[in-house]
């Protein structure tokens, strides 16, 4: 699999929109740099026609430059160590990588190394799920992560208790790196899958069902998430607007599910879900 690189210049109130856009012309795996993104998607799957509209929008207002070029495989960790801070969430959740000191006075510590995988938490969305999950009950409970990324959902629904966690990714730099990740945080019984929800086929139904995804797939992929939801079980989602929840909701309301919980960041949104 080769990836694409596109080094992007560009204002920095432009970063998280263009990330953004990006991302639903379907990159998934970006950087923010000194002067804007680094931005990735498989050779495979380049829209250019997609791509080029992104930029034309923005190109003046955002002072856009690129250059283009073709990822090689290089030591991603080495890479993130340039640009990858630790975070808290709700000052109880400390996200670092291993060249990052520990705080033992945070209650939950994830460990994520990350090579070309979505989900570090610095995005508002992962930000926005870990946020949820720590309100959400996840002792004894069965969960599955679904679009896992570097997997970071499926290893804090395990600090929260989980009895069992299953998570997949449609991209092999995301298994490989998944499954590195849930090694570091003490999960080597579980193992990332490979493919679509409709690939893998999950066996069973969850007590909790995370999807940080993007709009379109969330939409196309509920009538099964309401499947795999167990009756009075919760889905957690993200990967879209503010202005995309009234879609969201009505789509999930159609398939069973009744809205409990909502939060937004940078214009982005996340919601929890009752299974009815």
């Amino acid at each position: 699999m080769q990836y694409l690189e596109f080094k992007i210049n560009c204002k920095e109130d432009f970063r998280e929109i263009l990330i953004a856009e990006l991302s639903e012309v379907g990159f998934d795996s970006f950087l923010e740099t000194e002067r804007g993104i680094d931005a990735y998607i498989e050779e495979s799957t380049f829209d250019k026609e997609s791509y080029d509209a992104v930029i034309a929008k923005y190109q003046d207002v955002a002072s856009i430059e690129v250059e283009e070029g073709v990822m090689e495989k290089v030591n991603w960790n080495e890479e993130w160590e340039k640009h990858y801070d630790p975070i808290l969430v709700g000052d109880v959740v400390y996200v670092r990588a291993s060249f990052h000191a520990p705080k033992p006075e945070v209650k939950h510590e994830i460990l994520i190394n990350p090579k070309m995988s979505f989900g570090t938490g610095h995005h508002a969305t992962t930000f926005l799920m870990l946020s949820h999950q720590l309100r959400v009950d996840h002792k004894g409970k069965r969960v599955i992560d679904i679009g896992a990324g570097t997997g970071i959902l499926a290893i804090m629904a395990h600090k929260l208790g989980a009895s069992q966690v299953e998570a997949f990714d449609i991209d092999d730099w995301c298994v490989e790196n998944g499954n590195e990740n849930f090694d570091l945080n003490g999960m080597k019984d579980v193992r990332m899958g490979l493919g679509t929800v409709r690939e893998v086929a999950p066996q069973g139904t969850f007590d909790i069902v995370l999807a940080n995804i993007n709009k379109n797939v969330l939409l196309d992929e509920l009538a099964i998430y309401a499947s795999l939801v167990k009756t009075h079980g919760n889905l957690l989602l993200s990967g879209f607007y503010t202005h995309d929840i009234p879609d969201i909701e009505q789509k999930a309301i159609s398939v069973g599910f009744k809205m409990i919980d909502q939060k937004d960041k940078d214009n982005w949104a996340a919601l929890i879900f009752e299974k009815i």
